[in-house]
């Protein structure tokens, strides 16, 4: 049975994830369900698609990635269902395909069109899962649905490239559960303007010369342990996602402070990197 997941700006505080659940059971009830997140921002489509792009990756191919972000449905954010990279995803053509695709060109691009659809305030629950479950039963999505062309492109912000090569300007795209913030420069395209040399970060008032593979790197482990430098450094590191992540160790935004919080980095605020 393939798996069904979910990612909304729906929080757990009403009944939303829980009816669209419901529904799911109710067609399908050996149906395996995986919450990826219902804390997105809301109606922010970038930052869905920057959570749901570094989680479906790690499913099984033939999984099902339901969306639910500006989801409601008009003549400009019709219902579709999409194939990329050996997963369906189901939502809004609100640009998160877009934004997930890494250039990588969908396989199936389709419209929802159901026998007698509720087009109503709820498309999670009363289209999205009803076409979730047709697909986990191994059915068509031609039965469901019909080739469409329109689907709409969403820009995200794209790092700079100045001073002939030697500056890359950033943006933050993303402010983790830690109070770490994550920038749009990746790995490669820094590695790519560094050729070898020495750099620095700059981010507000602060200055970073390194990059970090893991957040404790910076920890002489051969010191007794309190004698240790512990939580509180501001550093830099490469995620899991491959971009360059500014962090305090072991940070707390709802106590000690963050790199949000205490360095006082928001949503696309802008980093600098000099290479020297």
């Amino acid at each position: 049975m393939a798996i069904i997941t979910l990612t909304t700006d729906f929080g757990t505080k009403d009944h939303s994830v829980a009816a669209v659940k419901g529904r799911i059971l109710s067609e399908l009830p050996e149906a395996n369900i995986v919450d990826i997140s219902h804390e997105v921002p809301f109606f922010n489509i970038p930052e869905c698609a920057y959570i749901l792009k570094n989680a479906y990756k790690n499913f099984p191919e033939g999984s099902i990635h339901i969306y639910g972000v500006d989801s409601e449905p008009s003549p400009d954010n019709e219902p579709i269902a999409i194939l990329l990279n050996e997963h369906y995803f189901i939502g809004a053509n609100n640009g998160v395909i877009s934004l997930i695709s890494e250039g990588i060109k969908p396989s199936k691009i389709t419209k929802i069109e159901l026998p007698k659809m509720d087009k109503g305030p709820f498309p999670l629950r009363d289209i999205f899962a009803v076409v979730a479950c047709h697909l986990a039963r191994g059915g068509k999505l031609e039965l469901v649905s019909k080739p469409f062309d329109e689907l709409k492109e969403a820009k995200d912000f794209e790092p700079r490239i100045e001073n002939n090569g030697d500056t890359l300007i950033g943006n933050i795209i993303y402010v983790d559960n830690y109070g770490n913030v994550v920038t749009n420069i990746s790995k490669s395209v820094f590695e790519a303007y560094r050729k070898g040399r020495s750099f620095e970060i700059i981010a507000r008032r602060e200055k970073l010369t390194s990059v970090h593979t893991r957040y404790n790197e910076f920890i002489d482990f051969n010191l007794p342990e309190n004698n240790r430098r512990s939580g509180g450094k501001f550093l830099a590191i490469f995620n899991s996602s491959g971009f360059l992540e500014l962090a305090i160790y072991k940070s707390n935004s709802k106590g000690a402070g963050s790199a949000e919080t205490l360095v006082g980095l928001n949503h696309r605020e802008m980093i600098t990197v000099n290479f020297l």
